[in-house]
């Protein structure tokens, strides 16, 4: 019997960096692909069964996280992400054709678009104001319509390419040049990726008390097993002030001896931790792993308490260090 075919939500319209990210998942230039006019519309396909996954930013190398990304996965029913893409960004400034730059006094893109542009923007339209789009993409085509209400948008080179009816006013306006968005490919829960050596583990873990020490409880759950966390944010919870969650990202994979007992440890702490996926790192960068914290020493460590629960002997052969040479 022939597979199903899969389909593949993404924060569009086409042309975002968001569809970029997407056409890196082997299979999906052959799959459905449907845009989504947000983040939240695009995760809600999947959650009702109307999509397989969905393509959505997460963080960006100049910005930070994507609050809006941050906040959908961490609430309603349960999600996973499968694996994660970099798509390097940069900028292009579109309008009408006849438009100069003198003109312009109204610009529309994704508010990250607009924070990455910022200096380039204050040195030549300083006095443009700021109208807010639900993508780059989503900005540029609205140039097209009849009724629009700004004078340029701010997208990327590849949907301005595309448009014969817009023209390229300025190239590579973007105020970091290195910049990189990081997307995360979210599905249902189901079997995990299989470890790989280079892997990320996320979850979101709500902060049970506001307390002095509090965050460092959670934070040892990982220091003490040798965990490394390459981000860690907060975010408000919505249900009172100062009260928040923490997105984290831990280095391995929840098949990880260590990774699998900080999250039981996080457990003990937060009833309320959310798994949100183990995946393979799209940089391929190799975990490093200290001796005692490999799952060969947590095994050995294991099985010396269940030796002694069995009453058995437990005497290890004692090594002295070597003495130092004069």
């Amino acid at each position: 019997m022939p597979a199903s075919p899969v389909t593949y939500t993404f924060l569009g319209p086409e042309g975002t960096f968001t569809e970029a990210a997407l056409m890196q998942v082997p299979g999906a230039g052959e799959a459905t692909r449907v845009p989504a006019s947000n983040v939240n519309t695009a995760l809600d396909k999947v959650r009702d069964g109307s999509a397989d996954a969905a393509m959505v930013p997460i963080e960006n190398s100049v910005e930070g996280g994507v609050t809006a990304t941050l906040d959908a996965i961490a609430t309603g029913p349960e999600l996973r992400i499968l694996r994660e893409a970099l798509v390097p960004i940069s900028f292009v400034l579109v309008v009408r054709p006849g438009v100069r730059l003198e003109d312009i006094r109204r610009v529309s893109t994704h508010g990250h678009a607009w924070a990455q542009c910022r200096i380039w923007v204050g040195n030549h339209i300083p006095e443009a104001e700021y109208i807010p789009g639900s993508s780059t993409a989503a900005a540029a085509m609205g140039l097209l319509e009849d009724d629009v209400h700004y004078d340029a948008a701010i997208c990327a080179p590849i949907v301005a390419a595309e448009q014969p009816g817009l023209t390229v006013l300025a190239e590579n306006i973007g105020d970091n040049p290195g910049a990189v968005t990081r997307f995360v490919l979210v599905g249902r829960p189901g079997a995990l990726p299989e470890p790989t050596g280079a892997d990320k583990t996320t979850v979101v873990v709500p902060l049970p008390e506001d307390r002095p020490g509090a965050l460092m409880e959670i934070l040892d759950q990982f220091a003490t097993r040798g965990v490394n966390l390459s981000r860690i944010e907060s975010r408000p919870t919505g249900q009172y002030l100062g009260h928040y969650f923490f997105s984290i990202d831990a280095d391995g994979h929840v098949g990880d001896a260590r990774v699998a007992d900080a999250l039981a440890g996080l457990h003990r702490i937060s009833p309320a931790t959310r798994f949100l996926g183990s995946y393979g790192r799209a940089d391929g960068q190799q975990t490093e792993v200290a001796p005692h914290t490999s799952d060969q020493a947590f095994r050995a460590a294991h099985s010396w308490v269940e030796n002694i629960l069995a009453g058995a002997s437990v005497v290890p052969e004692y090594k002295p260090a070597a003495s130092p040479t004069a």
